[in-house]
């Protein structure tokens, strides 16, 4: 590829994404209220009730129990009379199936719909606070919450406050009686759990039949059964087929996510569960029409029915729905503000870029990459330009990549968050490879052109833009261990939106994070104040090449982190990197043999490609002791996190700081240097008695990511506190001894 096409293509790259992100939301706007909301309070002759009511902007919608691929449910919180309250809940109403961008498979609601909830006698009197909190999607994905407050007189609520909605009590009765009700389990329905075909861990599949003695009212667009949340299991997609005598048969895959939970729950190999699950279904009974809810116990799974039941559904015709709803609906809506949203997210995205130049994860490449600017600043204006804007194509290529990979994760139902590919042990065994072999450059054990666009040996060579491509690539992949301001933000709305807008917000952060260096391509005066070519330069490669070492030894102690067993893998790698040093010295020092040259780089390249063929487990179970213990070896005594210990401290109103962290997280390092390990920090634990909490995201862990994308954040760090009060309160990304304490009031 010519070097000319390189600013067609980078101006190309963009004005595709651009063109595509907002000819796709020409006309989808974000209304000001996707949804709202009110509370009420009504007796339907025999029992009094309390429902929380909402109403969705046309064509957007909300998520049941079960959200499906992804998504989060409705959630709401009682307080009557100062104190947390649980009121019985009755059935949700039957939710819609909706197929979103990507295939995803999801379970909502459109329109008006209500949840209910008894009311007793004791709870009839006083005053009371409800939040409520929502997903709500269309083209995009935005976190809603609602506060309402007011008093119950004698079952009938006064001096509401907060309600954005109005719902007569006939609509509620009516919503009332068509919530789905509870039947026996149908005698002609046959379950059978079984281990998945094929060497796949942790997968099982549930095969059902329904035997129909005249053609039935199947609705293709509803699921045959609909499951319910049921942890270890995590239903995934139903199939659905027929045969000449109008019976119904499907098979329902599954993850088991026993290994995710606290304390682990592995899947038993004999196929028999130490204690029978139940497992709930919404059921489109196709006899009646009605949706109605079934139960089933299940005490075993069979390790071998699969392969047979594969085989008898490959005989089968399969029924697909014809008008599943889309979420990507064409509407003509009322104009409104749409692009002055996504706007503003583009342009926290191009800050957060920007700032991350300063982040210290940057600095080793971006040192480089300066040290290339002084050495070409004598070139011509049209050379220094080609230079920079190699080095953000190469910016700019890695962010689309990371946003695709991203992109195909989530379309298979996977939780992936900000620096996701630290979080895997073999790509870190690349970059350490990658970043010592780039350190010997620098220390002149050989010549090669570099990510700066020449030589950092002895020998001068020609310039490379290639070099500088790759200078781009691994600035992107150090950037993602850190977290800037105001890119949380973006990240969170990115992560949380269509394909095409993910896309276009990556690119504004890999065009804040090149755009310095576009600044000095277009005007080279502007690294003017930068001192001039000289031998400085020699001690200043020894020091980025010091700089890269450290940064190899920190991506050590991460890959260290992500697997288990270490000692002997963490052995192998130490023995390959010091044979790889001991390769270039030889050949620059030493000999000019190239039999002993080639021999002395087989010896290190074999050692890593045994390491590279040795199974990696990564770490499962009670995998973020060792970081517990470091943290706990520095005075103060930190208790692995979870949703439980939470609920604990919470309900006896005891003060709690939580740490959401990572070994490879950089800024988390820089915020525990500054705050956490800090003598103030340690006193206000003291002195106010804070339990510590941690939540250690080193490696990929679906608890810990499904609770920070609830709660608003794809990555680490994240800090929150809960206050005498039993409140969950959020700090951030960076955090302050004063904002803690004053979060704890």
């Amino acid at each position: 590829m010519g070097i000319k096409l390189i600013p067609i293509l980078l101006m190309t790259l963009l004005l595709n994404f651009s063109n595509s992100v907002f000819a796709s939301n020409s006309k989808e706007v974000i209304p000001d209220l996707p949804v709202k909301a009110t509370v009420s309070t009504f007796n339907d002759g025999t029992d009094n009730y309390l429902s929380l009511s909402y109403k969705n902007y046309p064509h957007w919608h909300t998520y049941w129990k079960n959200p499906g691929d992804a998504g989060l449910p409705l959630m709401y919180f009682f307080e009557i009379d100062g104190k947390k309250v649980t009121l019985e809940e009755l059935e949700w109403p039957v939710p819609k199936k909706y197929i979103e961008e990507g295939n995803m498979l999801a379970f909502g609601y459109e329109g008006q719909y209500s949840l209910f909830f008894k009311l007793p006698k004791k709870y009839s009197n006083g005053s009371f606070k409800i939040k409520s909190n929502w997903l709500v999607c269309k083209h995009i994905c935005i976190p809603g919450q609602i506060n309402f407050s007011g008093n119950i007189r004698n079952g009938n609520i006064e001096q509401l406050e907060g309600a954005t909605l109005e719902v007569s009590k006939s609509t509620l009765l009516n919503q009332l009686k068509d919530l789905p009700a509870k039947r026996d389990f149908p005698s002609n329905l046959d379950i059978v759990l079984a281990k998945s075909v094929g060497d796949k861990e942790n997968k099982l599949t549930l095969y059902y039949n329904l035997s129909l003695e005249k053609p039935g009212k199947f609705n293709l667009e509803k699921n045959l059964l609909t499951p319910y949340p049921a942890g270890p299991f995590t239903f995934v997609r139903e199939k659905v087929f027929i045969d000449s005598k109008n019976n119904l048969y499907a098979k329902h895959t599954i993850e088991w996510d026993g290994e995710y939970m606290e304390p682990e729950i592995p899947l038993p190999l004999s196929g028999k569960f130490k204690k029978p699950y139940t497992l709930k279904f919404l059921y489109a009974n196709p006899e009646n029409g009605k949706v109605e809810i079934i139960e089933h116990d299940i005490h075993t799974y069979s390790l071998t029915a699969a392969t047979r039941f594969e085989k008898f559904t490959e005989l089968l015709k399969p029924l697909e729905a014809k008008s599943v709803i889309k979420t990507q609906v064409k509407t003509e809506i009322p104009k409104a503000e749409s692009e002055t949203s996504l706007f503003s997210y583009l342009l926290l995205a191009f800050i957060g870029g920007l700032i991350l130049n300063f982040m210290p994860c940057v600095l080793p490449v971006i040192s480089i990459k300066l040290f290339s600017l002084i050495k070409n600043r004598n070139e011509d204006r049209s050379r220094v330009l080609k230079h920079n804007l190699s080095y953000t194509l190469g910016i700019l290529s890695t962010f689309s990549l990371l946003a695709l990979t991203i992109i195909l994760f989530k379309g298979a139902g996977e939780q992936v968050g900000w620096g996701f590919q630290l979080q895997s042990p073999t790509f870190v065994l690349v970059m350490i490879f990658a970043l010592f072999i780039f350190s010997l450059n620098l220390f002149g054990l050989f010549e090669f052109n570099t990510p700066g666009g020449s030589h950092l040996g002895d020998v001068k060579t020609k310039d490379s833009f290639f070099g500088d491509f790759l200078s781009g690539v691994l600035a992107t992949v150090l950037s993602t261990p850190c977290s800037a301001p105001f890119l949380g933000a973006a990240l969170t709305f990115a992560f949380t939106s269509s394909n095409s807008i993910i896309f276009l917000v990556f690119l504004f952060v890999g065009l804040g994070l090149a755009f310095p260096f576009l600044v000095t391509g277009f005007i080279p005066s502007t690294i003017s104040f930068l001192p001039k070519p000289g031998m400085w330069m020699e001690k200043l490669k020894k020091f980025l090449g010091l700089t890269l070492v450290l940064t190899t030894l920190w991506l050590m102690d991460v890959y260290s982190a992500l697997i288990e067993d270490s000692t002997e893998l963490m052995l192998k790698l130490n023995i390959a990197l010091s044979l790889c040093f001991f390769a270039f010295y030889l050949a620059k020092h030493i000999t000019k043999s190239k039999v002993i040259k080639a021999i002395s780089h087989i010896l290190y390249l074999s050692l890593i490609v045994n390491i590279v063929m040795t199974p990696i487990v990564p770490s499962v179970g009670d995998s973020s002791s060792k970081l517990l213990n470091e943290k706990n070896s520095k005075g103060l005594a930190w208790e692995k996190w979870s949703e439980d210990s939470m609920k604990k401290y919470s309900s006896t109103g005891q003060l709690v700081f939580i740490d959401f962290t990572a070994k490879w997280c950089f800024t988390c390092k820089v915020n525990e240097r500054l705050v956490i390990d800090t003598d103030k920090f340690k006193n206000l634990v003291e002195k106010k008695n804070i339990k510590l909490l941690l939540a250690d995201w080193t490696k990929r862990d679906v608890v810990i990511g499904n609770w920070l994308k609830k709660n608003g954040f794809v990555g680490v760090p994240a800090y929150f506190v809960i206050n005498k009060k039993g409140e969950l309160k959020n700090l951030g990304e960076t955090i302050t001894i004063s904002e803690i304490r004053e979060s704890l009031n």
